[in-house]
């Protein structure tokens, strides 16, 4: 490469022989299987060709970067199972920091096969969403690898948000999102599909879809009126307003909004504490509690007033003693570490004992909710679970 650059005459020829000299050192000390394709004599490389222009040849070996895209794909979504005084409580944790937790097909599968896993987890109690990025909770769908994709791919790619998110949304056990930063678009959607959201007061979260000229596509026009009211909600869409913890926590968005930490994860913490605060409770009776709530927003006041009466039959059934009723009543155990609800006569450091007895009922609930629904669905008169609420039923759709 130098013999040709010498070539040249004058003071071209000195600058362009220089170059290659730079560039042999440089190649040296990548090693040997490492070259600058096309001719140093021809004109000037840009900086991005440069880049694009290294490779390594037959035999080379690339250097190991750094470079936080280096994530292997079965990273992006960390499931931690807590352990001693926090277990029962599962944490999902997202971890794309080069693409601010997008949603990407490997991450949309790799969440979707953690809910179903879950989902049928009796030891199971509580869930918190959070993300392993400082600063970034969600930024909603991964733009860059949605622009790779053919146009025919993009509609199912969507359902495929939609779908986890509505997974998400109809655990069985209380969910609790820790929005920690930006929670954007399908961010926020991920968010609304949990019980409870906690917020820092430095994050920021809006959908923010219209601006893109689409519309929120993982449940936001459905969730969001439902959170925080039909007219804000429609205002919030309209404009694509971003909102922080504190405005987030006055409009209803948010439970509770917290002054970050120095590690960056203030929501998680409290989260975290939300949830130790549902441990000591009956899991068949969270569950049922859940379920009595969310098919009862759905419905008129009568028909959800049958939806209590039929779950509150589930767990004050014949052998509910034996399920997690103890004897003798409830009390709140001042001296407990917890402050939670134990039997009368329990040991004070130790969460009501039935409470666990009641795992092996807890799948049994969610089947024989939706026979219930059923049979109420079909109600023609005939009086379900000795509902006084029957003449309600008929008709009336889930």
């Amino acid at each position: 490469m130098a013999a040709a650059a010498a070539a040249a005459p004058g003071a071209l020829g000195a600058l362009q022989a220089g170059r290659a000299r730079l560039v042999a050192a440089c190649c040296a000390r990548l090693g040997p299987g490492w070259r600058l394709p096309g001719s140093l004599t021809g004109p000037r490389v840009g900086p991005a060709m440069w880049a694009r222009g290294w490779a390594p040849v037959a035999g080379g070996s690339a250097p190991r970067r750094g470079y936080s895209s280096e994530v292997k794909t079965e990273d992006e979504l960390r499931v931690r199972y807590l352990e001693e005084e926090n277990r029962g409580i599962v944490v999902l944790g997202i971890n794309r920091a080069y693409a601010k937790n997008s949603f990407s097909k490997n991450l949309v599968k790799m969440l979707s096969k953690a809910v179903d896993a879950l989902k049928s987890d009796k030891k199971v109690r509580t869930i918190i969403v959070r993300s392993e990025v400082p600063g970034i909770f969600c930024a909603g769908a991964d733009l860059k690898e949605r622009v790779k994709m053919n146009p025919s791919e993009v509609g199912p790619f969507v359902s495929k948000i939609r779908a986890v998110i509505n997974e998400i949304a109809n655990l069985p056990v209380p969910t609790i999102a820790a929005i920690d930063g930006l929670a954007l678009g399908g961010g926020l959607e991920l968010a609304l599909a949990c019980d409870i959201r906690v917020a820092a007061s430095s994050a920021k979260m809006g959908l923010v879809e219209t601006k893109l000229a689409i519309i929120p596509g993982g449940g936001g026009t459905q969730r969001l009126p439902r959170a925080i009211g039909i007219s804000l909600a429609k205002e919030l869409i309209f404009s694509a307003r971003v909102l922080d913890g504190q405005e987030a926590k006055a409009v209803g968005l948010i439970s509770h909004v917290l002054e970050q930490n120095q590690e960056g994860d203030a929501a998680y913490r409290k989260a975290l504490d939300l949830a130790r605060e549902f441990l000591p409770q009956g899991p068949v009776a969270m569950r049922v509690a859940k379920l009595a709530i969310n098919q009862g927003m759905e419905v008129d006041l009568v028909t959800g007033l049958a939806i209590e009466e039929a779950c509150y039959a589930q767990v004050h059934s014949p052998g509910s003693e034996r399920a997690g009723c103890p004897a003798g009543g409830i009390e709140v155990a001042k001296d407990s570490p917890r402050h939670g609800a134990r039997a009368v006569g329990a040991s004070p450091h130790r969460p009501v004992p039935a409470a666990r007895g009641q795992e092996d009922k807890a799948l049994e609930v969610d089947a024989s909710i939706i026979d219930l629904r059923l049979s109420l669905l079909s109600n023609t008169g005939t009086e379900t679970c000795g509902s006084p609420f029957r003449h309600g039923l008929r008709g009336t759709p889930f």
